[in-house]
């Protein structure tokens, strides 16, 4: 495959993912609410809304060849500003099961390859 059509993939593949997750806070908006920091202002459904808004935005963004850098760089952001409700999360799930656990705890590291996985796109881009 050549080098342009793998990079436009990884791109598409990368605003799937942003847009799958963006229309998620959308059907099960209350997964969402349980990991909003409390000490934002405002409700947890608001910040529910706002954050699935912003990935719907970023995934259309980094879907087109044309804002796909600027989306990009967005989605480095986006992965960055999520990580305290990745950590509220764990924090909340210490005594849940050990699977339960294990997806909270796991989201803490794949925060890394996200954000590494959007740089890349960003400086793929034209």
């Amino acid at each position: 495959m050549e080098p342009t059509r793998s990079r436009a993939r990884s791109a598409l593949a990368l605003a799937a993912l942003l847009g799958l997750a963006g229309a998620t806070h959308f059907t099960r908006p209350k997964y969402y609410d349980a990991i909003v920091p409390r000490a934002l202002p405002g409700t947890p459904r608001q910040w529910t809304y706002v954050s699935g808004a912003a990935e719907l935005a970023v995934a259309a963004a980094v879907a087109a060849p044309r804002t796909r850098r600027l989306g990009a760089f967005a989605a480095v952001a986006l992965f960055v500003a999520v990580f305290p409700a990745n950590v509220k999360m764990a924090l909340d799930f210490r005594d849940k099961s050990p699977k339960a656990r294990a997806i909270a705890y796991g989201r803490l590291p794949l925060q890394i390859p996200l954000v590494a996985w959007a740089w890349k796109v960003a400086k793929a881009a034209p």
